[in-house]
């Protein structure tokens, strides 16, 4: 878990334009160096580069957004590299809950 990349619970009460702004900010504040590092450091822990960040929204549905891809806008930004977005494995997927 990278608590660092978790947003204020206070930036869930504002609309996404805002919550972005907000968000972004506290990842500028963080840098990209730092965040690489806290990845490498879990990747090199767990003896696996493969790393997924995770979020319950669905977006399948285009009203629903999660600050996972708001993350992956800031590292093509900061970094130049891709979060690629994993796709459902069938063409039709239905979204489970979490408890």
């Amino acid at each position: 878990m990278v608590r660092e990349l978790a947003p204020r619970r206070e930036y869930f009460s504002k609309p996404l334009p805002a919550f972005t702004v907000a968000y972004r900010g506290d990842l500028d504040r963080l840098g990209a160096t730092r965040v690489a590092d806290r990845l490498r450091q879990i990747a090199e822990a767990e003896g696996d580069h493969r790393l997924v960040l995770l979020c319950f929204e669905d977006l399948a549905d285009a009203a629903q957004w999660c600050h996972r891809r708001i993350f992956a806008s800031w590292w093509k930004d900061a970094t130049g590299d891709t979060v690629r977005e994993l796709s459902p494995m069938a063409d039709h997927y239905e979204q489970g809950t979490l408890m």
